[in-house]
């Protein structure tokens, strides 16, 4: 028997469930999320670090940080659940005037797009912030102390069951998939389960979106790349109310995490292959020296290798999101290839998208900046300067 739908959505993620959620806001109930995954929350998702900023280097995404804070701030009254939002802020060091003056351009940029609570800082101000960090080197930095940290599996959560009490359906261990095209548009959705109509289709599915894209005969440019975090032991090193701390030299940083330590160096990893989630333990002595080198405190806090993770960001080839209608099909959307910020920004590209397909283009925020076009059209945005 042939179910149908009027969006489905493939992908149940943080992602997946923003969109389903926002869907249901603007009156359509219809809607079926597919995941791959036996349950909720075992993908990308659970895998993130959970931080939150609006420092960022581009217009857009500040917008849509500014955006998504507003909705984090409200989200245990929209959807019931808990986003774990602590605004504890965001440190970003430079190590010389180079890096201060990139720090300063994208500040002026933050500036230009309605964030005025990012500030610069000097030597002093940072023993202040965080007196964890040795000062010698640093040459001042950037400071959002609205900026901080949030609960991926508490958004993800909170979105999908708020979806599902409106009457949202999703399933499991749907895996493989199968689309039927009928001219310039999907006509349905198959998984083990059958057939499904569909008035739209929503590609969620993160660092798999190509693959998914190419089901529907899309090129779509996301690309898995692995990241890694080491894991202290329990520890009461660093309080609660560390800044996510960032050195923009090399992009090592550190925040805390239900009395962890959770130590970040985003460097390539080797992995059998692109999908490979495989922890690489030789990266482990290049991270723990920094952290050694930078925050003494930790010296004698050992890492929790059995405890310490591999997950995939979904890159795009300038670092933004591809949020609209794909090329050539259009019921096919894409939210896709948002570069390390999908959790942050998944409460405002959620809303975007939904308003996308429901309204045929009227949108809260113009994201002009993010269609999937831009990269036939050779006008990617501006590459990034900040992590």
């Amino acid at each position: 028997m042939t179910r149908t739908a009027d969006v489905v959505i493939v992908g149940a993620g943080v992602m997946g469930a923003a969109v389903a959620w926002h869907l249901t806001t603007l009156g359509c109930r219809s809607v079926i999320l597919l995941d791959h995954a036996p349950g909720p929350g075992t993908g990308s998702t659970g895998r993130a670090t959970g931080g939150f900023r609006t420092q960022f280097a581009s217009a857009i995404n500040v917008r849509l940080s500014l955006l998504a804070r507003e909705k984090l701030r409200r989200f245990h009254y929209e959807t019931g659940g808990d986003s774990g939002y602590q605004p504890v802020g965001y440190l970003f060091l430079a190590a010389d005037q180079a890096q201060l003056a990139t720090l300063r351009e994208a500040l002026a940029v933050q500036r230009a797009a309605g964030l005025t609570e990012s500030a610069l800082v000097s030597a002093d101000d940072i023993a202040r912030i965080n007196p964890s960090i040795v000062l010698d080197g640093i040459a001042g930095g950037t400071f959002g102390a609205t900026d901080g940290y949030i609960r991926p599996l508490g958004i993800m959560r909170g979105y999908l069951d708020a979806a599902l009490r409106e009457g949202v359906q999703v399933e499991y261990n749907a895996n493989p998939i199968q689309f039927e095209l009928a001219g310039d548009r999907i006509a349905s959705v198959t998984t083990p389960r059958g057939r499904i109509a569909a008035g739209h289709v929503v590609n969620a599915t993160g660092a798999w979106a190509a693959d998914v894209a190419r089901l529907a005969g899309i090129d779509l440019p996301v690309t898995p790349v692995r990241r890694q975090v080491a894991l202290t032991v329990p520890t009461t090193a660093l309080p609660p109310s560390t800044p996510m701390t960032i050195f923009a030299e090399d992009g090592f940083h550190f925040r805390v995490r239900d009395g962890r330590v959770l130590l970040l160096w985003p460097t390539d990893t080797a992995g059998a292959d692109r999908y490979d989630t495989t922890f690489d333990a030789r990266w482990l002595d290049g991270v723990v020296s920094r952290a050694h080198q930078r925050v003494p405190a930790l010296r004698a806090v050992p890492v929790d290798r059995a405890g310490s993770w591999c997950g995939l960001y979904e890159m795009s080839p300038d670092h933004h999101a591809i949020l609209g209608a794909a090329p050539g099909l259009d019921n096919f959307w894409l939210i896709n290839g948002s570069s390390g910020h999908g959790v942050m920004h998944a409460p405002a590209l959620g809303q975007l998208l939904a308003e996308m397909i429901v309204t045929g283009g009227s949108v809260s925020l113009d994201a002009h900046a993010l269609r999937p076009t831009r990269f036939l059209e050779g006008a990617p945005n501006p590459a990034p300067v900040l992590l």
